[in-house]
């Protein structure tokens, strides 16, 4: 029976795109300042990585532990907390004095972070049904992008202009805004408190999630999206440093792949209820590989926005589907650990992607780093095709 509609689950629904907006703000207004903030703080070039990747070591675990606690107590009181704590960790970052100050607050932004991912997600999984699925979760890729886009150009002009300070106190602000929100979020009174489990029990639920069969799919494709992430992200600024171009640029073509990515997003959710998931994952994991392999042959400014573009609607077409998926194969007692470890590949995508892609481009150049950003699509293409054959019922 299909889901009703109403007025409040609507409303509902609305709050939690906001709420996920400002719950991954933070993390894209440090992206272009952390370094430069560390460097600041006198942080030589090794402590600088580790500070960077901090966050996502102490994150993608979080995701998963949160996913269980919101099985068990539901979302909204979680969610609450993890904002609090991500608006603490970014006012914290102010009084960082050396780099150990910075360490210490990483960790504990990584560990609050690790709240927001799987709450609404679940939140939103708990709005779809098979037949609107991939609209619905067309809006929550909305979100995340809409953050990305306005954290990129938000931080970089903030800091130009007031210093990095102020962009610590915005994001603080937005996350308090976030966690009054959440007030709104209707309190779970149905489904009793899942009784505790032992550790090997646990982690047996959470093994069995991510061997499921269509959850596979899932897993591998936001896995192998975010690791292309994090290499293009690390390699695209060196790659046009070394044609001549500057910063204005590189933020140019970020904010081609992101507004592409947001525009795209509610017609590919649309076509992934008409055809399945199966289809547009697929196509646009091609279309990643294809975007990534040619990007490095071309040097015009001009074709360089074009790609990104196709890049950007790979994006649009691979993340309703994908996420859609994990509301179409996921029953709701175990919804909360399902889109924990969805969040924590996500993150575990870029935090390995980088790295990965920074040294192969060392050893190959950059061009072949660009490149082979799109290999693990490539592999994730047959997991979706051959997992994906069928259509919930």
């Amino acid at each position: 029976m299909p889901k009703l509609v109403t007025f409040k689950t609507r409303g509902t629904f609305r709050v939690n795109l906001w709420i996920t907006f400002v719950g991954f703000l933070d993390t894209h207004l440090l992206i272009p300042i952390m370094a430069l903030y560390a460097a600041q703080l006198g942080a030589r070039v090794t402590v600088v990585g580790l500070i960077i990747g901090l966050y996502s070591v102490a994150n993608a675990p979080s995701n998963i532990l949160f996913g269980r606690v919101i099985d068990r107590v539901g979302a909204k009181v979680p969610l609450t907390f993890g904002l609090l704590g991500d608006a603490l960790a970014m006012f914290l970052y102010s009084f960082c004095r050396t780099p150990f100050h910075l360490i210490l607050v990483r960790l504990f932004h990584g560990i609050s972070g690790g709240i927001a991912g799987p709450a609404t997600m679940s939140i939103t999984a708990a709005h779809t049904s098979n037949r609107r699925g991939g609209r619905t979760m067309a809006f929550y890729g909305m979100s995340l992008a809409a953050a990305t886009l306005l954290g990129y150009l938000v931080s970089a002009t903030i800091a130009s202009r007031l210093g990095y300070e102020f962009v610590f106190y915005v994001g603080a602000l937005m996350l308090i805004s976030g966690a009054v929100a959440t007030l709104l979020l209707p309190t779970r009174t149905r489904r009793p408190l899942a009784p505790s489990e032992s550790f090997k029990v646990e982690l047996g639920r959470i093994v069995g999630l991510m061997k499921r069969k269509r959850l596979r799919a899932s897993y591998s494709s936001v896995f192998a999206q975010y690791f292309a992430f994090g290499g293009v992200v690390t390699l695209l600024p060196l790659y046009l440093r070394s044609l001549g171009m500057e910063a204005f640029h590189v933020g140019m073509l970020l904010a081609t792949f992101a507004i592409t990515f947001i525009a795209l997003q509610v017609p590919s959710g649309i076509l992934s209820d008409k055809l399945g998931r199966r289809i547009p994952a697929a196509v646009g994991l091609c279309l990643c590989v294809v975007s990534l392999a040619i990007l490095p042959t071309l040097e015009a400014f001009p074709i360089l926005i074009s790609v990104m573009v196709l890049y950007g609607a790979s994006y649009a077409l691979i993340f309703p589907s994908i996420s859609a998926v994990v509301a179409d194969y996921t029953t709701p007692d175990e919804r909360g650990r399902a889109t924990g470890i969805f969040h924590a590949l996500l993150t575990l995508g870029v935090a390995i992607g980088a790295p990965v892609i920074g040294w192969a481009a060392e050893a190959i150049g950059i061009k072949w780093g660009l490149a082979l950003c799109g290999s693990a699509a490539v592999l994730a293409i047959p997991i979706v095709l051959i997992s994906l054959r069928q259509r919930p019922t």
